[in-house]
């Protein structure tokens, strides 16, 4: 088989819609056809990129690799040539983007900018992603970084579209000279004695995920400051010994700030590239993830403490 763009288009609406049931649906095909069209492109690729099970599929992790690949390919093929057809002018498109408290969006915008550069771009900084959905839903924006959590999908109505961009583990950060510094990994229930900085209620699932798995680790938290701000000025209120944190798996932690993985990892958050249907077109859709998929690839290689945890699991 020779591989072609509607070949990655699939294998994007498989990944996106989770099921072939509904990649199917969506692409307007049967789902015997799909099934078979999957068959054939993993024998392309001499692999599964495919894992199945009874509630679905997932990516493998070469299926992961190569669906960014793949991703990148079709955003790339849709920018070809696009001009106006007055004067060959290159059209301005306008952009709205809001976005959650996430590490990718920095260089996703910087991606993006490169490989759209005549995108009219602006961008709205929205914590809640409950909000960040009623914007989309009112036509206040026409996409969105947002987050949700494992069990707690983002609500949203038919006419917005999400696309999972990566579900990663919650670390915590503690002061350097804290008594479990030597530790590889932390339990949840050895910092039920310890003050915690937590964000607000994100309308999404935050931080009542956090609560639940404190109790199921046997406690209640002993303190709790609500926090939402700069990230560094987090840091510096940890670095001093004022309370732990649940962090960004990425988090880059500055001098006498520890970041360490939990252990059994209880905590997982979910980031989404949600969109208008009717608002930006598909190849700015795929453009928009692949420069955020790209990021947290990015994020990942310059992150020790990540990369370490991995390898252990």
């Amino acid at each position: 088989m020779e591989l072609e763009l509607r070949h990655l288009r699939v294998l994007c609406a498989i990944a996106d819609a989770g099921s072939l049931g509904r990649a199917a649906s969506d692409l307007g095909y049967s789902q015997s056809a799909m099934s078979t069209q999957l068959q054939r492109i993993e024998r392309h690729f001499g692999e599964s990129l495919f894992e199945r099970h009874t509630s679905g599929i997932e990516l493998t992790h070469y299926g992961a690799e190569v669906l960014a690949q793949a991703r990148d390919v079709l955003a790339h093929a849709a920018s070809i040539g696009r001009r106006s057809a007055a004067g060959g002018a290159r059209v301005r498109q306008p952009l709205r983007l809001a976005a959650t408290n996430s590490p990718v969006l920095a260089g996703m915008l910087v991606r993006l900018r490169s490989r759209l550069p005549d995108l009219a771009l602006t961008v709205s900084s929205v914590y809640p992603s409950s909000e960040i959905v009623e914007l989309l839903e009112h036509g206040e924006v026409d996409a969105a970084i947002a987050a949700d959590y494992p069990g707690r999908v983002l609500r949203h109505s038919a006419a917005i579209a999400l696309r999972g961009i990566v579900t990663e583990p919650s670390f915590v950060a503690l002061p350097a000279g804290h008594r479990l510094r030597h530790c590889r990994e932390v339990a949840l229930a050895d910092l039920a004695d310890d003050a915690w900085f937590l964000t607000p209620d994100d309308g999404a699932g935050w931080p009542g995920v956090f609560y639940v798995a404190c109790e199921l680790a046997g406690f209640s938290p002993a303190a709790v400051h609500e926090f939402l701000g700069d990230r560094e000025q987090l840091q510096k209120m940890i670095a001093e010994g004022i309370g732990v944190s649940v962090v960004q798996a990425t988090l880059r932690p500055i001098p006498d700030v520890l970041v360490k993985p939990l252990v059994g990892t209880p905590l997982w958050c979910r980031y989404v590239l949600a969109w208008r249907r009717e608002g930006p077109a598909d190849e700015v859709a795929d453009t928009l993830f692949a420069s955020a998929a790209g990021t947290y690839r990015a994020l990942i290689a310059q992150s020790t403490h990540f990369r370490a945890w991995a390898s252990c699991t």
